[in-house]
């Protein structure tokens, strides 16, 4: 796809400033972009309910409902659309939220519009790429769990013989196939941080490290699967053989 095809990209922009919200609004409409704006962030909630967006940019700070506090409800309906956020905060802690959040990338005010553009290009890319990736085996066992690649799926059969499912976020899905594919081998940092989030530097690798804290929890019900740090490398995924209870 070339950047030029833009223009079936749709994104919500929930921006309370109206003077840099129809600003910007018109750069990306000029830019072959369909902008949706919203003043708001009870009105940003609404227009996401009502439409289907490929990207969404959303401000942290806003009157009625925050940009962290709309993002959290976003992706309790929606896990796949990415975020960015946009914000004149440039504390540590406030990016990490963001990320914990679900966001995809985080943009700090003031900054040069060109270098917005850019990066929603290369949120869209990757976006697409995940979508048409198909590499190697789709269908993996890790202990007592069965991951489908293309569904998203985590499941296992729970004490009382039901079947119990989770549906991975896209960034969980492609972390947790990265690691099927290492099989116990060192999935390096730098790697992971290319492959799923385009670029290698401090606030992807924060990203990441979110990410791992929440496979960790998903595959916590078997105890044999463990996702260790390999000091100034990556992690790695092990499993160890479940223990005779005789």
């Amino acid at each position: 796809m070339s950047e030029s095809s833009s223009k079936n990209h749709k994104i919500l922009l929930v921006e309370d400033d109206t003077n840099f919200g129809d600003v910007l609004k018109s750069y990306l409409e000029i830019n072959d972009y369909e902008v949706q704006l919203a003043k708001d962030g009870d009105l940003g909630y609404q227009a996401f309910l009502k439409d289907k967006f490929d990207l969404i940019i959303l401000d942290v700070m806003m009157p009625k409902k925050d940009g962290f506090t709309l993002a959290n409800e976003i992706r309790e309906k929606d896990q796949d659309t990415p975020i960015v956020f946009l914000t004149a905060k440039t504390l540590k802690e406030d990016i990490l939220t963001g990320f914990r959040a679900g966001g995809d990338d985080y943009i700090t005010k003031p900054f040069n519009s060109e270098e917005l553009l850019l990066r929603i290009q290369a949120i869209l890319r990757r976006t697409s790429a995940i979508e048409t990736e198909e590499k190697g085996p789709e269908e993996f066992d890790i202990g007592i769990f069965h991951y489908i690649l293309k569904t998203r799926t985590l499941s296992y059969i729970d004490e009382d013989g039901q079947r119990q499912e989770m549906r991975l976020s896209p960034k969980e899905s492609q972390l947790l196939h990265l690691f099927c594919l290492k099989k116990e081998d060192v999935l390096e940092r730098s790697e992971a941080l290319i492959k799923i989030w385009g670029e290698d530097n401090y606030f992807t690798a924060r990203s990441m490290d979110v990410f791992i804290v929440k496979l960790r929890k998903y595959l916590s019900k078997d105890p044999n699967i463990q996702i260790e740090n390999i000091h100034g490398n990556g992690f790695r995924m092990l499993l160890s053989t479940p223990k005779s209870s005789s």
